[in-house]
């Protein structure tokens, strides 16, 4: 946020249409006739809890509320938000004081639940009292005062600003928000534009970002925007039946990246960053099934909803859109193996160069070697928090590399969910294997190549989904390749 002096804010940019993401469109529409099925059942109301307790804790300590560590943040989420949870040293504040402000952020959450259910359109006066309920247990607030002088002064709850809040960059440079003055002009623009959008449908990642970041423009309130901009992308994606925006310390840089971008008249990068936050969240949703709810049956219905599956599975098996995907995704495996080769054909050449031993190449699998991998891909799988399901569809791609090691670029396609839905998964990760001195295999990994997996689903048209997986397919060539490289 360079900008050296503040200007209105702006519109939607003219190629709004543009910057919509058709995979999480298709993902939406799959959750949407899955949701049903999963209303009220204990897994959906659990998983339901523990991302909204995420989004309390972590909506703070991106805006350096608190600290809480990695280990007693994923206790309370699974557990719920108790200060006994908490021990002495894992907060950089007292868990009395920080458990409140947790409590208050989750209260938010439920009220915008409440808020989207009753079909309200949004005001000034309910971002007010948003605010007024993020900030209840904060007494104060950074501010400038008449002298031009930073200082602490009393946070006004539910209030507009009184006091510049432009803050001072590393650099020495400020950032420059809307003037006291013009808050409730540029707030009432804000809702105008939003109301505008509504009517023309926006879709809701597009209208989530410029939302959020036009808000943040503003700053309207003394202190508590970056929380209340977050809630106001939670209450554009809920209306749409998709989840609360859960923006996790670990993507921060790539956040405020985003925003900054967005300042620049760049809006793509911030809804880009939304989409991977709610595609995370949807596959969560899509992999969720009568897991959670297993341990409470009897066997005779574990054993029921054994047979009842595999006789649904014998269905879907047949049906016209398993074997469609199956089609794209066999279409994808051979991009992908002719993308291996042509590399395995450059690399083979140069390493022969060196050592006759050395060399490269690509293979697939076939029938009697789809399996292979299958540990590698559920470890991979549950870094990104998914059901991987090999039986229904399962097939792999690799590039190998000989040196005095082995290291090896995998690819596997699967389908997504304990039930398939109609979505299928491409993850990508690197293997080394050694051979020790008694001639003993050492395998290393495996280690995911890139911060999300590739999905696509029967929803989607082939063309835009051949086009994605090109663009993520070079990328995952490239970032294997390198740390192959640095591993030398």
């Amino acid at each position: 946020m360079s900008s050296e002096q503040w200007e209105p804010i702006q519109d939607l940019p003219a190629n709004w249409q543009q910057l919509a993401s058709s995979e999480l469109e298709s993902l939406a529409s799959i959750w949407k006739d899955q949701a049903g099925r999963l209303y009220q059942t204990q897994a959906l109301v659990e998983f339901n809890e523990r991302l909204r307790r995420e989004w309390a804790i972590e909506t703070g300590i991106i805006e350096n509320l608190y600290s809480i560590d990695r280990g007693v943040t994923q206790m309370l989420i699974e557990r719920g938000i108790e200060a006994s949870l908490i021990p002495h040293g894992a907060t950089d504040r007292p868990a009395e004081l920080v458990v409140p402000i947790l409590h208050d952020h989750e209260e938010a959450l439920e009220g915008i639940f409440d808020f989207v259910a009753q079909r309200q359109q949004l005001s000034n006066s309910y971002i007010k009292q948003l605010h007024q309920l993020f900030t209840r247990h904060q007494e104060t607030a950074r501010g400038v005062n008449g002298l031009g002088r930073r200082t602490e002064i009393d946070l006004i709850r539910g209030d507009w600003k009184k006091w510049p809040n432009n803050p001072t960059r590393p650099d020495g440079s400020v950032h420059y928000y809307a003037p006291p003055e013009q808050v409730v002009s540029e707030m009432d623009r804000l809702m105008e534009l939003h109301n505008a959008h509504s009517v023309a449908g926006v879709p809701p990642d597009v209208e989530a970002a410029w939302l959020h970041h036009r808000f943040s423009q503003i700053h309207p309130f003394q202190d508590g925007n970056g929380r209340v901009a977050r809630a106001l992308a939670s209450l554009i994606f809920l209306r749409a039946g998709w989840f609360p925006l859960v923006v996790h310390r670990d993507i921060r840089s790539e956040y405020i990246d985003a925003l900054e971008a967005a300042d620049r008249g760049d809006l793509s990068s911030l809804v880009n960053s939304f989409v991977r936050v709610q595609k995370k969240s949807f596959l969560h949703a899509l992999s969720i099934s009568e897991d959670v709810l297993r341990d409470r049956e009897s066997m005779q219905q574990v054993i029921q909803a054994a047979i009842d599956r595999l006789r649904t599975r014998q269905v879907q098996e047949r049906a016209a859109q398993t074997r469609d995907l199956s089609q794209l995704s066999q279409q994808l495996e051979q991009i992908a193996f002719d993308h291996f080769l042509s590399v395995a054909e450059t690399l083979d050449a140069e390493l022969r160069m060196i050592n006759y031993r050395y060399g490269a190449l690509a293979e697939r699998s076939d029938a009697g070697t789809q399996h292979y991998f299958n540990r590698q891909i559920i470890e991979t799988a549950k870094r990104f928090d998914y059901y991987a399901d090999m039986r229904t569809y399962a097939a792999w791609v690799r590039l190998k590399i000989r040196e005095t090691r082995q290291a090896e670029l995998i690819l596997s396609f699967h389908s997504l969910g304990v039930e398939f839905l109609g979505i299928m998964a491409v993850s990508a990760f690197m293997e080394y294997r050694d051979r020790s001195e008694d001639n003993e295999v050492n395998l290393q990994g495996p280690y995911p190549l890139s911060d999300e997996i590739f999905q696509f689903s029967f929803k989607e048209a082939t063309s835009i989904v051949k086009e994605r997986f090109e663009q993520w397919l070079n990328n995952i060539v490239l970032i294997g390749l390198d740390q192959w490289r640095r591993q030398l």
